[in-house]
């Protein structure tokens, strides 16, 4: 589009509106042709501002109802499930599949937090840098729901009772998974030692998550389904070239089902 020209129409002569929009048009290209944004905004800084905004909204929505500022350090059930746990019975008795995506978005505490975005932050612009935005983006939710559904079959098969689930790591284990397998592929010593940083990160995770009591059945299948994920991804431009219309679609799903997801659960505070 000849950029210049609207603006000029719209009496906006300037260049500089016209060079933001040229630079906008070039990342959403390269977006949907597989590659990383390559802006200041990834998908990883914009996941963490996610979950850190969110977080902070449900802070408050406890100072606000009295509950203290202990929330801010240790947000009890209630809350948690207020704030998009994923906890079954609403999803099977009420219908809220939305919390299928939303618990990755809700944390149990500070520290739960802080781990996790710190894990997103040192692996997370490895992986999309590697991959693109868009495969990046589909890796990320379907690892969530493949943890999710992980926890579920523990929780009926091993534990008997439902408790409320919330934390990234699901999908953080997807990452570490999926690179793990992949890079293992690519093969190389860049690509074995980017392997072997992804399974220390692995091991760290785990520890972290046992000292956490933390949904090691989700860690799992999140890990599961990342390396899945990893062994069927072309790495060839051929085959990712042919399989980038289905994959363009399926990313622009995975973003209207989160999007949708967390304004569901916010719809929910309201009304």
């Amino acid at each position: 589009m000849d950029w210049k020209r609207f603006f000029d129409s719209l009496g906006m002569n300037g260049t500089r509106w016209q060079w933001r929009m040229m630079k906008w048009e070039r990342n959403f290209r390269s977006i949907m042709q597989g590659n990383a944004s390559g802006g200041t905004w990834t998908v990883s800084k914009i996941l963490i501002g996610i979950n850190l905004l969110l977080y902070g909204l449900m802070v408050a929505q406890g100072v606000g109802g009295g509950l203290g500022l202990g929330t801010i350090m240790n947000p009890g059930g209630y809350l948690l499930v207020h704030s998009g746990a994923q906890y079954w019975p609403l999803v099977l008795s009420e219908g809220e599949w939305w919390r299928c995506i939303t618990y990755a978005f809700a944390h149990g505490g500070l520290i739960h937090l802080g781990f996790n975005m710190m894990v997103l932050y040192q692996i997370g612009p490895m992986v999309e840098e590697e991959i693109g935005t868009v495969r990046f983006i589909i890796l990320y939710v379907l690892t969530a729901l493949t943890a999710t559904f992980a926890g579920f079959g523990w929780q009926v098969i091993y534990i008997k009772q439902w408790v409320p689930v919330v934390g990234a790591s699901g999908s953080l284990f997807g990452l570490i998974g999926f690179a793990i397998s992949y890079f293992h592929r690519v093969g190389g010593p860049m690509a074995h030692n980017y392997r072997n940083f992804m399974l220390r990160w692995a091991a760290i995770a785990f520890v972290f998550g046992l000292l956490m009591g933390a949904d090691n059945a989700g860690h799992l299948g999140g890990a599961v389904g990342g390396a899945l994920f990893g062994l069927i991804l072309p790495i060839g431009v051929r085959g990712r070239q042919a399989l980038r219309p289905f994959l363009n679609l399926l990313g622009t799903i995975c973003v209207v089902a989160t999007v949708a997801s967390i304004l569901m659960m916010i719809s929910g505070w309201i009304f």
